[in-house]
């Protein structure tokens, strides 16, 4: 509680270490940059009004056509946030946030690249080396996909740190190359030639 608003606007004007950007600001916008799809919750709170301003909030910000979904209660259909397709690991590098162009930003902590892969006869070994991957280096995150011998569909592999998982998600189409590729999201200075080296076995 402050008596004085006017003198604390000062105290805060004059202290250089609060001349920063919002965080929950920047998780916003960072997370609108890379949103396939928007979930707008508590939408029985609002009025008609109070909706329209933050669907018009939200939709000002997306860099992309993203569809807005409004629900009240956080209940909303496992099939509007599941299974939509849209091949985000193919386009990761178009999907920008605030701080990329930003190389010396305090929270530019991590790096990500893109590690092919070969031809694989062994699901479970290359979770294996996912997992491996994670337990030595400084991995946090990996999704993509696989293409598994004398199999037709795609083998989707997603891990967060050390927990990995792996299923079939839709058949190789024609248009696309028959090749796996995975997004490796690790901390900044992560050994990427070494992690590539793990995955690809």
């Amino acid at each position: 509680m402050a008596a004085d608003l006017a003198a604390l606007a000062g105290q805060r004007a004059a202290d250089p270490s609060l001349d920063h950007d919002d965080p929950v600001e920047e998780v916003f916008e960072d997370q609108i940059a890379c949103a396939d799809l928007v979930v707008l919750n508590k939408r029985d709170l609002l009025d008609a009004a109070g909706a329209d301003r933050a669907a018009g909030r939200i939709a000002a910000a997306l860099p992309r056509a993203v569809k807005i979904v409004a629900v009240s209660g956080g209940k909303v259909d496992p099939a509007a946030l599941l299974g939509l397709g849209v091949g985000t690991e193919e386009d990761i590098e178009n999907r920008r946030t605030r701080h990329d162009a930003e190389p010396e930003h305090d929270h530019d902590d991590f790096d990500s690249f893109v590690v092919p892969l070969p031809d694989i006869g062994d699901p479970a070994a290359l979770a294996a080396r996912v997992r491996a991957a994670a337990e030595t280096h400084d991995v946090l995150r990996v999704k993509g996909f696989a293409a598994v011998a004398g199999k037709p569909m795609r083998l989707l592999v997603q891990a967060v740190g050390p927990r990995v998982t792996h299923q079939y998600d839709r058949p190789w189409n024609g248009a696309e190359p028959r090749a796996g590729r995975l997004v490796v999201i690790g901390l900044k200075g992560i050994d990427r030639a070494a992690v590539a080296r793990m995955l690809q076995g």
